[in-house]
């Protein structure tokens, strides 16, 4: 008998707690993933507690975390700005948060992709296409492919900025290999900014795009570390696990980070970090197509060699050879 009511109990919490999660809009959002890795994809429209305007990952689950490591409210991997030499920040929010405003598409391809389409936007004329697979049991690959269908890009650059907010962690630090380090040979470099646009953005060793910025304020893409980083990747750490994200070599692709960008921790008593990333490229030309792609893995804490052996393995499966 006491099998049988400690049985009822179990299915009892467990049906509250897929209770307590709204039911998805099929039009606007939906569950992906199996094999303990399940994450709630969208576009820029609301879903429970998190507000509309942002898109991308709403909510991750893996076994043996105990929340999101997302902020409620927002999400992760968000598409957030296009941006080129021209300071918008504080004069057109619109502009400045152009991907979160304009409309977008959701498609649910199969239980493991999402799709989000994005037609010609109404500044910078951009279309993009974001797929998103969640592979079990720990990863969510994203490709992203851009087309600018207008000449609207200042300076000669069109740059694509995504963030990724970051559910109060007690270490708000992203960490990455220091120039001139490699795989086998690593030095580690940790960033934590003092303040919100303050040495944001990290370059890449062979990044030598400059962008005529009209103005930098506290945009967070206008505002540069003395740090450089060799090998495309970063993680942090969120509870007891790490957070590691790993891009495909090729594209420019430049690290940013805020200690306070995700807002107001839980407790009110400190504030959430954004980790986040941006696309850069020379020169656009109207009809091509841009990209990149990545992983985000999340997977208990083991230490920085598994750090490393993880970036190792994305690489060879992928076949890419690096230093």
């Amino acid at each position: 008998m006491l099998r049988s009511t400690a049985f009822v109990l179990t299915l009892f919490v467990a049906s509250r707690a897929a209770a307590a999660q709204p039911a998805v809009d099929p039009a606007r959002q939906d569950w992906f993933g199996k094999g303990g890795l399940r994450a709630v994809i969208g576009d820029n429209g609301a879903w429970g507690d998190h507000r509309e305007k942002y898109n991308g990952v709403y909510l991750l689950e893996r076994k043996g975390l105990k929340e999101s490591p997302f902020v409620p409210f927002y999400a992760g991997l968000n598409l957030e700005h296009y941006f080129d030499a021209v300071d918008l920040s504080s004069k057109d929010r619109d502009r400045f948060f152009e991907p979160r405003n304009a409309p977008m598409n959701f498609r649910r391809i199969d239980a493991m992709t999402a799709e989000l389409h994005q037609p010609a936007t109404p500044h910078f004329g951009v279309e993009s296409w974001t797929t998103f697979t969640v592979d079990a049991p720990n990863a969510v690959d994203m490709a992203f492919r851009c087309t600018p269908h207008k000449d609207a890009f200042a300076g000669g650059v069109m740059g694509v900025f995504w963030a990724s907010y970051i559910n109060a962690p007690e270490d708000k630090s992203i960490y990455f290999l220091q120039e001139g380090s490699t795989l086998d040979a690593p030095v580690w470099v940790q960033l934590c900014t003092q303040a919100h646009g303050t040495q944001s953005t990290v370059r890449g060793a062979a990044d030598t795009i400059e962008i005529p910025f009209d103005a930098t304020g506290t945009n967070l893409y206008a505002n540069f570390s003395p740090l450089r980083y060799s090998v495309p990747f970063y993680y942090g750490r969120f509870q007891d696990h790490a957070l590691i994200f790993i891009f495909k070599p090729g594209p420019i692709v430049r690290f940013a980070h805020s200690p306070s960008g995700g807002g107001p921790a839980p407790k009110k008593d400190d504030t959430n970090p954004a980790w986040d990333f941006q696309l850069i490229v020379p020169d656009p030309k109207v009809g091509e197509s841009y990209g990149l792609e990545l992983r985000l893995v999340v997977a208990p804490w083991k230490g920085r060699g598994q750090v490393l052996e993880t970036v190792r393995a994305y690489y060879a499966e992928e076949g890419i050879a690096l230093p």
